[in-house]
C-alpha cells in the first residue's frame, strides 16, 4: 500500500499520469492501474479523471495533505538507508572470542584491512558471552552451541582440539601413552576447555577427572605455562599449530582429542546486512578454510 501511496502523491504532484508515469519509470496502464487498486483498498475515489487531466476529490485532498510528507520523509530515510547498507564505505561493529581473534586470527585483520580500507571497522573482543543487540553490533564471531532462535546463524566450521605438552626433555620424564598415565601428570586448563571430554580413534570415550594443577581465562598464559614445561593441556589445534610445526609443542597421545570447537557467525534476525558486513562475512570464511586447522 505505501508504494501505491506514493504513486498517488507523485500523480497529484504532477496533474498528469503520463508526466506522473515518467517520474516513476513506469507505464501509464501501470500508474493508472495501481491508483485504482488503491481506490478499492480506500474505498474512495482520490482523482477526478477527466480530458483536461487530473484533479483531486475530496478524499483525495484529505490523503494528500495527511501522507505527502510523510511519503516524502520515508523515501529520503529509504534513500539514506540504501546508500549506508550498499556501500562499503562506513563503520562495522564486530564481535570475537579473544581466544580466537588474538593468534590464530592475526593474519585475519591484517587482510581484511588492506582488502578494506574504506571500512571503519570496530572490533570488541572478549572471552565471555556479549548480546549482540545491546552491544549494537554487526554481526559476531560465536564459539558453541547456538540456542537463540533471535539470531540468524551461519555455520563455518570446527576445530579439532588435541592434548599438547612441551617436547619430553622440558618435562624431564617421558609423556604419557594412556588415560591412566595422563591421570598422574599435572595438566593445565583455560576455563572454557576445563571440562576434557576425550574421545580415542576407535570409539571410545572417556572423562578425565582430576583437577588441573593450572588454571586460567587466557589462552596464551596456558600455553607459555606448558611451553616451560607446567603440565600437558588440551587446546584447539588453531591455537597451537604453529608451535608444534615450530617444535616448541609436541601432540600427546594422538589417538585421543577432545570435543570439537564449533565456529559460527550471528547477527540479529530483523536488521538488514549491509556490503561491508557480507564482505567480512566472505573473507573470514575464506580465510578459516584455507586453513590446515579448519574444518568444515
Amino acid at each position: 500500500m505505501l508504494d501505491e501511496l506514493k504513486i498517488f502523491i507523485i500523480t497529484a504532484e504532477e496533474g498528469s499520469l503520463t508526466a506522473a508515469a515518467a517520474r516513476l519509470n513506469m507505464t501509464v496502464a501501470t500508474v493508472s492501474r495501481r491508483i485504482s487498486s488503491l481506490e478499492e483498498h480506500l474505498k474512495c475515489r482520490l482523482l477526478h479523471r477527466s480530458p483536461r487531466g487530473l484533479s483531486m476529490t475530496q478524499e483525495g485532498q484529505t490523503y494528500f495533505n495527511e501522507c505527502a510528507e510523510f511519503i516524502r520523509s520515508l523515501d529520503q530515510r529509504m534513500d539514506s538507508l540504501n546508500d549506508t547498507l550498499n556501500s562499503l564505505s562506513g563503520p562495522l561493529r564486530v564481535l570475537a572470542p579473544t581466544n580466537l581473534a588474538v593468534g590464530p586470527l592475526d593474519a585475519f585483520w591484517q587482510q581484511f584491512i588492506r582488502q578494506y580500507p574504506e571500512i571503519e571497522l570496530s572490533v570488541e573482543l572478549s572471552n565471555d558471552f556479549i548480546d549482540i543487540k545491546q552491544a549494537q553490533a554487526d554481526i559476531a564471531i560465536r564459539i558453541g552451541q547456538l540456542p537463540d532462535s533471535t539470531l540468524v546463524q551461519k555455520f563455518l566450521g570446527h576445530i579439532n582440539t588435541i592434548l599438547v605438552s612441551a617436547p619430553p626433555d622440558r618435562n624431564g620424564r617421558p609423556l604419557p601413552e594412556s588415560i591412566n598415565d595422563l591421570e598422574n601428570w599435572p595438566t593445565v586448563a583455560t576455563h572454557v576447555l576445563n571440562h576434557w571430554e576425550l574421545a580415542h580413534e576407535d570409539g571410545s570415550k572417556t572423562v578425565l577427572k582430576k583437577p588441573h594443577h593450572y588454571i586460567s581465562n587466557d589462552l596464551s598464559l596456558v600455553i607459555n605455562i606448558v611451553k616451560a614445561g607446567g603440565g600437558i593441556t588440551l587446546m584447539p589445534v588453531s591455537a597451537v599449530y604453529e608451535d608444534l610445526q615450530a617444535g616448541n609443542l609436541v601432540r600427546v597421545m594422538p589417538k585421543w582429542q577432545g570435543q570439537d570447537r564449533h565456529f559460527s557467525l550471528v547477527w540479529p534476525y530483523r536488521r538488514a546486512v549491509s556490503v561491508r558486513t557480507k564482505a567480512f562475512m566472505t573473507s573470514l570464511s575464506g580465510y578459516l578454510h584455507s586453513k590446515p586447522w579448519f574444518h568444515d
